[in-house]
């Protein structure tokens, strides 16, 4: 696992530009074998987030949500490790995943949704959470098409281990 520990912990990012510059200083210390576990609900920047990577990583893009194709693969232009860009939002269980046959060794993979899933495709991985604001109000639920790319995000950056 190679990102420096100083990613770890709790941070605030108040803008998009700021997910995609967290996501590419954090791509520009990942090697083949890095596994990065993605969760936040709708519209929290996971995927400008994976942007960010993909560009710190010097992958082919564009990089976007790969939501109905499941996985994407973003070859490297630099020689580096190419990007696995999975959403496991459509899938079911762990074994759908597992089905996949991920390049795990030679890439860096990134799950969106992966939480409860991913865990089991390796012994150490990066778990990052986005958190947003869902409303005004305990039970108002925020309107998809209201949506604030802008809006203050939480990122919890932890480094977890199968036990």
């Amino acid at each position: 696992m190679s990102l420096d520990p100083a990613f770890l912990g709790r941070r605030r990012i108040s803008t998009s530009e700021e997910m995609e510059q967290l996501g590419l200083r954090i791509g520009e210390q990942l090697a083949p074998g890095d596994l990065l576990i993605l969760t936040g609900p709708l519209g929290a920047g996971k995927t400008t987030f994976t942007r960010g990577l993909a560009e710190g990583l010097g992958v082919r893009g564009p990089v976007q949500s790969p939501t109905f194709v499941i996985a994407r693969t973003h070859p490297s232009l630099v020689g580096r490790a190419p990007l696995v860009h999975v959403d496991a939002y459509r899938l079911g269980s762990a074994a759908e995943l597992d089905d996949l046959d991920l390049d795990l060794e030679r890439s860096v993979v990134v799950v969106e949704w992966g939480r409860g899933m991913a865990e089991e495709l390796a012994d150490a991985w990066w778990d990052i959470e986005i958190e947003r604001p869902v409303g005004a109000g305990e039970d108002d639920a925020l309107d998809p098409s209201e949506l604030d790319a802008d809006a203050p995000r939480v990122v919890t950056i932890t480094r977890e281990e199968r036990a």
